[in-house]
């Protein structure tokens, strides 16, 4: 019988008890039973919200450990994300240095091909001075390549492609110089100015200056002993000037023949020579 049943039971007996008329000692007994058991009540009832109030605690911790799960598990995943991250930055910054590193490499490799080149050519300006002073000769350095300038004025007679005399002599003294370069290869290449050419032996411009860079090449082997393999003729017509058609000393200009010194390809860097 639990202590509500109890109560109930002992109120029901007081009720009764005064209205049959019960001793004053029977009824005495029976409020005292009712006391207590109203006190029992009382304390049930204190230890039930007791026991409410750590059900609803533990509920609320229960939740509270939910949600440090959940958020202790996001903030590993995002260890692990920032982790792989870091990683994958690192990795970057591993090969962007190699690629730096090879990149410099690359770049002194050209500088070093790029001074060989300077000093060449300071080589022959020193050497071809005097054919320079006297306006015979311009040592250029064009699209990374040496080039000698010689006006066509002084090797040819105007619509000619054979070498005057005097052309010879002046070319001549061009080669006792190149003759210490024979290892190198040359390309000879004629050019004129935009004037029509009056021959009945050449068509055009580009005709006569590919004929001159022909004669260049054949006085080059048959006087001066250069070997065949090493030189090449090309004609560039009024294609390819250096200065402008509009005046005569523009046109004198690009009236010439150049010989270039082809570049050797085992001095540029990532190129083999064959």
């Amino acid at each position: 019988m639990n202590t509500q049943t109890k109560l109930l039971l002992l109120a029901l007996a007081t009720t009764l008890a005064m209205g049959c008329g019960i001793k004053k000692g029977v009824h005495q007994k029976v409020l005292n039973e009712l006391t207590s058991t109203q006190l029992e009540l009382d304390e049930t009832r204190g230890e039930r919200d007791e026991l409410l109030g750590d059900r609803k605690k533990l509920r609320s911790d229960k939740e509270q450990l939910t949600s440090d799960k959940a958020s202790l598990s996001d903030s590993l995943d995002s260890t692990s994300k920032a982790e792989a991250e870091a990683s994958a930055r690192a990795a970057k910054l591993a090969a962007d240095m190699q690629a730096t590193e090879a990149e410099l490499l690359e770049l002194r490799k050209q500088r070093v091909a790029s001074d060989k080149r300077l000093a060449a050519f300071r080589v022959l300006t020193a050497k071809f001075k005097s054919l320079v002073d006297t306006g015979k000769l311009k040592v250029v350095f064009r699209q990374g390549q040496m080039v000698l300038e010689l006006p066509s004025g002084v090797l040819f007679s105007s619509g000619q492609a054979k070498l005057s005399s005097g052309g010879e002599a002046a070319l001549s003294e061009v080669l006792d110089v190149l003759k210490n370069f024979t290892d190198r290869r040359f390309l000879i290449a004629g050019h004129t100015d935009n004037i029509p050419v009056k021959s009945r032996k050449f068509r055009n411009n580009w005709l006569l200056s590919t004929a001159r860079a022909v004669s260049v090449v054949l006085y080059m082997t048959d006087s001066a002993g250069f070997p065949a393999g090493k030189l090449a003729a090309a004609g560039y017509g009024e294609f390819a000037p250096v200065s402008d058609n509009t005046s005569p000393e523009g046109r004198a200009q690009n009236r010439r023949i150049e010989i270039i010194l082809v570049p050797d390809l085992s001095e540029l860097p990532g190129l083999n020579a064959e």
